[in-house]
């Protein structure tokens, strides 16, 4: 499929123009997503018992993260056909895709990543350890496809009637047929959850959020996304971070979204909002720096005017955001054009006059 398709696709389904949506004026000159920054909660009278009551006490505010998955990016831009869920890699690519479409209902922060080009070499065989189920399996890596391979050490699985499974390989999967199940798992999959000798770091391109009612990141048609993964194809390969995020508010008022009369899922999800838009504006301004190149003047200002609001309205003082994992793997080796690669990014946020200030919190040196 070549790249002019993305676009042909999207005359033939256009999203909702500013006007249908009723923000044509003010987003007149806009394309990027991000006109749910100024969209009012509630316009309605007999919804305005249900807005939070919020509290005068300042605010600082600790974010850490949940949970956090990667989805492979690669896998749904070219637009693919339904995949064949009889096909153990069709039922991955769809459980994939219902993944990325439950997070468009959520308040989540995504990262676009890049990653030097991974694939399997099929080409070569895989081979068996000795009496183990040790598998080799080669693979080439970057755009030179230059000869590697990776060794990882299987673990039967509970419905499995073999000891050792019959193993089929593409370009990009690698099926392990146990009997009585079989598996599916991308060449990123391989590279996440097994040991390996590989020190690829993961390049944060982009920040976003993934609540959007047209659900066009899980449809890749997020013209910004596509722009990012056009110019990066042919070197990298593209995935999807998504995490949740916990927020800790601490005031002489307690958590606003604690009181009852915000556990409406109205004031909830206003709370929710206005948490996770200084979030997301905070961690475009890390990684991407101060002129969120790539991004619109319009936008900047969108983005000033939404600080401003939040900040006042949550008498915000300031607000850490620990970006740290429990579990960190390889995979989460993040830097960017602006920030240093690391695993445990920690950034200390306040807000000025609608510009979110950041300074990064240095990593502890390693002991031993």
């Amino acid at each position: 499929m070549t790249s002019d398709l993305p676009d042909s696709i999207a005359d033939d389904y256009p999203d909702p123009s500013p006007d249908e949506l009723g923000v044509g004026a003010l987003f007149a000159e806009v394309q990027e997503p991000f006109h749910d920054l100024l969209a009012p909660p509630v316009d309605h009278d007999d919804l305005l018992p249900l807005v939070p009551r919020r509290t005068a006490s300042p605010q600082t505010w600790t974010v850490t993260v949940a949970d956090a998955k990667f989805h492979w990016y690669d896998l749904v831009a070219g637009f693919p056909e339904i995949p064949d869920i009889r096909d153990p890699v069709g039922r991955h690519l769809r459980r994939m895709q219902f993944d990325l479409e439950a997070t468009t209902e959520k308040r989540l922060i995504y990262f676009v990543v890049n990653r030097p080009r991974v694939r399997f070499d099929t080409t070569r065989s895989t081979s068996w350890g000795f009496f183990s189920l040790k598998l080799t399996i080669p693979i080439l890596l970057g755009a030179e496809e230059k000869r590697d391979s990776l060794t990882i050490e299987l673990e039967v699985p509970f419905a499995a009637t073999l000891k050792k499974p019959s193993v089929i390989v593409t370009d990009r999967f690698i099926t392990l047929n146990w009997g009585g199940l079989i598996e599916a798992l991308s060449i990123h999959d391989i590279l996440q959850n097994y040991e390996n000798t590989l020190t690829f770091q993961s390049k944060v391109q982009y920040v976003g959020q993934t609540k959007d009612p047209m659900g066009r990141l899980a449809r890749a048609r997020l013209a910004p996304v596509q722009k990012i993964h056009r110019d990066n194809e042919e070197f990298n390969d593209m995935l999807l971070l998504i995490q949740r995020m916990n927020i800790e508010v601490i005031s002489d008022d307690g958590d606003p979204g604690e009181l009852p009369e915000n556990q409406n899922p109205i004031a909830a999800d206003i709370l929710l909002k206005d948490r996770i838009d200084v979030i997301e504006c905070a961690l475009i301004r890390y990684f991407e720096g101060p002129q969120m190149h790539g991004r619109s003047d319009k936008e900047a200002e969108v983005r000033k005017q939404r600080l401003r609001e939040v900040q006042a309205a949550n008498h915000l003082e300031h607000f850490r955001i620990d970006l740290r994992l429990d579990n960190p793997g390889k995979y989460e080796d993040l830097f960017s054009a602006h920030a240093g690669v690391s695993r445990t990014h920690i950034i200390d946020c306040t807000i000025v006059d609608g510009e979110v200030l950041v300074t990064r919190v240095p990593d502890k040196p390693a002991k031993g």
